[in-house]
C-alpha cells in the first residue's frame, strides 16, 4: 500500500484555516486544518480537525517516503524533487495544543542567528495600541513596553501623544501581503495609513522571496509593489526577514517616532523663548594684513616670525576708529 499525503479544501468556509491535510501516520492518519499547502514562506500553524469528511475537494496527493513520528515531532518526506522535507511540531501554549508545520528553510529563517538588543527604544518604555481585530498579535515581550487592545482606523500596532495616534504600523505576512495586493486592497489599505502622521507595513520575509512565488507571477508582485510605493512614497514596506525581527523594527520605529513628535513640540516652544541673535563677529585680520597696514604707516616690522603686540594694538585702535 503506497502511503500518500493528502491536501484539500476546507469545505468549512467560516475558518480562516482554508485548507486540510491528511498525515499518513498511524491507522486513519492525522487530520489537520492548516492555513497555507506548504510552509514556503514561514511557519504554517496547524489544528487538529475533527476527521476526515468524505467528498472534499482534494487539492494535492503526494506519494510519501517516510513518515515518522520522533518525540514531539513528525518528519514527513514525500516522493518528488521539491518541497519534499517537512516536519510537524506538536507543542503547547497556555494549556493548548499547539502544531506548527516547517520546513528546513523556514526553520532557519526563524533563527537566523542574531540578537535583537534590549536597549530602551529612544530611551524610553513605550505604550504601543494593538488592533482589537489581530488574531495573534505581538506581545513585545522580549521589549521595554506595554501593550492595550484597542480598535484602531489604520495599522496593526500604534502609538499616541495626548490620545491622537502618531504613528501606525501595518504587519502581513508574505501570503498576506500578496493576497492583499493581487485583491486590490493593498492601495485602499496603505491610504488609510497615508492619512496618519507616519506609518509602514512591516513584512515578515525577505524581499528575495518574492521571486520565489510560484502561485503568483512574481513580477506582478514586485511591480504591485514598486507602483504602491510610488503612489504612497509616505508609507514605507520594510521587508524584516521573520517575524522577531519584524517585531523588532516595528518597536524602533515606534519609539523613534514618538521621540521625533516630542522633539518637535519642544523645539517650537524653544524656538519662542531664544535671545534675539546679535551681529554675526568679524574674522580677526590675518598676519599678512597687519604687516601690510604697519609697513604702509612706517612701523617697523621682520617679514617674518611674530607680530609686536604694539603693533597689533595700533592695528585694532586704528580699525576702531574707522
Amino acid at each position: 500500500m503506497v502511503l500518500e499525503f493528502v491536501i484539500a479544501r476546507n469545505p468549512d468556509s467560516s475558518s480562516s484555516l482554508p485548507y486540510l491535510l491528511r498525515v499518513p501516520l498511524g491507522g486513519e492518519g492525522i487530520a489537520l486544518k492548516v492555513r497555507d499547502t506548504w510552509p514556503r514562506t514561514s511557519k504554517v500553524y496547524c489544528h487538529r480537525a475533527d476527521g476526515w469528511p468524505d467528498d472534499l475537494e482534494i487539492v494535492e496527493r503526494v506519494p510519501v517516503r517516510s513518515c515518522v513520528r520522533r518525540g514531539a515531532a513528525i518528519d514527513l518526506v514525500l516522493d518528488r524533487s521539491r518541497e519534499h522535507r517537512s516536519q510537524f511540531v506538536f507543542t503547547t501554549a497556555r494549556g493548548r495544543e499547539v502544531i506548527f508545520w516547517q520546513s528546513a528553510r523556514t526553520a532557519k529563517q526563524a533563527r537566523p542567528g542574531v540578537q535583537t538588543p534590549t536597549a530602551r527604544a529612544a530611551g524610553r518604555v513605550l505604550d504601543i495600541l494593538v488592533d482589537s481585530h489581530e488574531r495573534y498579535p505581538w506581545k513585545f515581550d522580549q521589549q521595554q513596553a506595554t501593550t492595550e487592545r484597542r480598535s484602531l482606523p489604520a495599522g496593526d500596532y500604534a502609538v499616541t501623544v495626548e490620545d491622537r495616534i502618531i504613528a501606525a504600523v501595518e504587519r502581513k505576512s508574505l501570503a498576506d501581503l500578496v493576497s492583499t495586493l493581487t485583491s486590490g486592497k493593498l492601495h485602499y489599505l496603505l491610504a488609510d495609513l497615508a492619512a496618519l502622521p507616519r506609518a509602514a507595513v512591516v513584512v515578515e520575509d525577505r524581499w528575495s522571496s518574492v521571486f520565489k512565488l510560484e502561485r503568483v507571477r512574481p513580477s506582478v508582485v514586485a511591480e504591485g509593489l514598486a507602483e504602491a510605493q510610488v503612489r504612497f512614497p509616505t508609507v514605507p514596506i520594510v521587508f524584516c526577514e521573520n517575524r522577531p525581527l519584524a517585531q523588532e523594527w516595528t518597536y524602533r520605529y515606534l519609539g523613534a517616532a514618538v521621540a521625533h513628535h516630542q522633539d518637535q513640540m519642544h523645539g517650537d516652544r524653544r524656538t519662542d523663548e531664544l535671545p534675539v541673535a546679535g551681529a554675526v563677529p568679524s574674522a580677526p585680520p590675518s598676519p599678512a594684513e597687519v604687516r601690510s597696514w604697519a609697513m604702509a604707516n612706517g612701523f617697523e616690522i621682520s617679514a617674518r616670525g611674530r607680530i609686536r603686540p604694539e603693533i597689533s594694538a595700533a592695528f585694532g585702535a586704528a580699525h576702531r576708529r574707522m
